[in-house]
């Protein structure tokens, strides 16, 4: 009888197998595909000097702003909590939550403010090289 049950697993387990042939993973969530930022932008990535990708996680207390700034880098988001607005110099405003998946605005002034009741939390991934500013504070 155990035998019967192992050979009727070991059978379900290389069908399996099979059925997820030339997949990497078992299990993909496409989060963003884009090829423009959230502002229409095409964006490009640095043309000279060494690539380098920075991954940080920016946590704001509700209330708390950003300072204006514009990123010089690609830059993608990825809100793990919490509701951020954000101003864009001349191009209105968006408000982003929790799941939500961006190509945060090049060169365009920007400041957001975390508009909702609890911690705003955001990976932000830059896609930038050596010597580029990820994030520019306006002055």
């Amino acid at each position: 009888m155990i035998s019967r049950i192992l050979a009727a697993f070991l059978i379900c387990a290389c069908l399996t197998g099979i059925a997820r042939a030339g997949e990497p993973y078992s299990a993909i969530e496409k989060l963003l595909q884009t090829s423009t930022t959230v502002q229409g932008q095409p964006f490009e990535y640095p043309k000279s000097g060494t690539p380098e990708v920075t991954a940080v996680i920016v946590t704001m207390k509700p209330g708390e702003k950003t300072a204006t700034h514009l990123h010089e880098a690609p830059m993608f988001a990825y809100m793990l909590e919490g509701e951020l607005t954000v101003h864009y110099d001349g191009h209105g405003e968006k408000v982003y939550k929790a799941g939500d998946a961006l190509m945060e605005a090049m060169e365009i002034w920007h400041m957001g403010v975390n508009t909702g009741a609890t911690p705003v939390r955001v990976l932000a991934v830059f896609m930038g090289a050596k010597g580029t500013k990820d994030t520019v504070v306006h002055p």
